[in-house]
């Protein structure tokens, strides 16, 4: 067993002993100024190594290892390996608590997802979980008649979780095992959207939608955005000039930059709409920024109010994302060819025409190339 130390520059773990590291660092120096952190080496009973993070302190560093060192003598194999007292919650907690994780504009969509996971498995040990326990709980969620999509998502969300964990040596290949074991509920191509958004019905929506909404419905009809891009939109990404609408990659559910065009009904829509003093969001009620779920409640309010058929369990009906496929199938009849379809809507991978285009259009295979 050993204790290193890690250069705060290029991150090399090395020695105790070693006064400069290779790439020029001053380690005394960083060491004294609280800039190095310390790691233990240690090896289980059987010869597996295993290296564990322990802060930036030299004295907590002493003290993990000999407690390791203890736990390796008297054979406490379990206690050695990581998360073997962490639970859920505290796991979750960590996650959550990410810069990386709390600037996703799929945020509320995690925590939401791992409330629902929380509440099977929050007091669970995370090192105890089992492919079983993964399993009943997919099971228990298709009784509560939730979607297969829905009870895949939180599962994939979780298992998103673990992974990132065990890249920073909170939990071990067991963990990652028992969420590597469990298949998806839903086939593959079994939540392929088969509605689109006729012409008829757009004006109808349009005509009741009051004018927060109306402007959302128009640019999502002509640009293809999906509705967390809309909500996101800031007027700096609006570029007037080149009759573009410029995402930054934090944007985008890729995270990737992307470039859209705006036609003349995106442009007469945005030269009418107020700006905020408070903020740059575009889309606003009230002077407020919007959140999913009010504009749900309000697309569905219009959907009701035009005549169209709303939700997905009902017959015929549409939701506010295939008015996004109905943009790719309406390109297709244009003349716009798959990369440029493929690069407007931010899809990259392939056979994605093949859920997003209108059935009949799958009779024309040629021209989805």
């Amino acid at each position: 067993m050993s204790i290193l130390a890690e250069c705060s520059i290029c991150s090399r773990k090395q020695s105790l002993k070693n006064k400069h590291c290779k790439c020029g660092e001053d380690l005394d120096k960083a060491k004294r100024s609280k800039r190095v952190r310390y790691w233990i080496n240690f090896r289980y009973p059987g010869g597996k190594q295993r290296r564990e993070l322990v802060g930036y302190s030299i004295s907590e560093a002493r003290d993990a290892d000999g407690k390791r060192r203890g736990q390796k003598r008297e054979n406490r194999i379990f206690d050695m390996q990581p998360a073997s007292k962490m639970t859920f919650n505290e796991l979750t907690g960590w996650y959550l608590d990410l810069k990386s994780v709390k600037s996703l504009s799929s945020y509320r969509r995690i925590q939401s997802a791992l409330k629902n996971f929380l509440d099977e498995f929050g007091h669970m040990i995370v090192n105890s979980i089992q492919p079983v326990d993964l399993e009943n709980y997919q099971n228990k969620r298709e009784s509560q008649k939730k979607a297969f999509a829905t009870i895949d998502m939180e599962v994939s969300i979780a298992k998103t979780m673990v992974n990132k964990a065990f890249d920073n040596d909170l939990v071990d290949g067991h963990v990652i095992k028992a969420f590597r074991c469990i298949k998806r509920k839903l086939k593959s191509g079994g939540n392929a959207r088969k509605r689109v958004v006729g012409i008829s019905e757009y004006l109808s929506l349009i005509t009741v939608a009051p004018p927060h909404l109306r402007g959302i419905i128009v640019t999502a009809y002509n640009t293809g955005m999906r509705m967390g891009e809309l909500l996101m939109l800031n007027w700096s990404n609006v570029d007037r000039d080149q009759l573009f609408i410029r995402l930054p990659a934090a944007s985008t559910k890729e995270s990737r930059e992307k470039d859209i065009p705006m036609n003349k009904h995106v442009e007469k829509i945005l030269n009418g709409l107020p700006r905020a003093l408070k903020h740059d969001f575009v889309f606003t009620h009230r002077g407020n920024n919007f959140h999913e779920g009010g504009i749900k409640k309000s697309f569905k309010t219009a959907c009701i109010n035009a005549g169209v058929p709303y939700g997905r369990k009902t017959q015929n009906g549409i939701t506010f994302h295939n008015i996004r496929r109905t943009v790719k199938t309406n390109m297709l009849y244009a003349g716009v060819n798959k990369v440029h379809r493929d690069i407007i809507l931010g899809h990259s991978l392939k056979g994605m025409d093949v859920h997003y285009l209108a059935e009949k259009v799958k009779i024309f295979p040629n021209s989805l190339r």
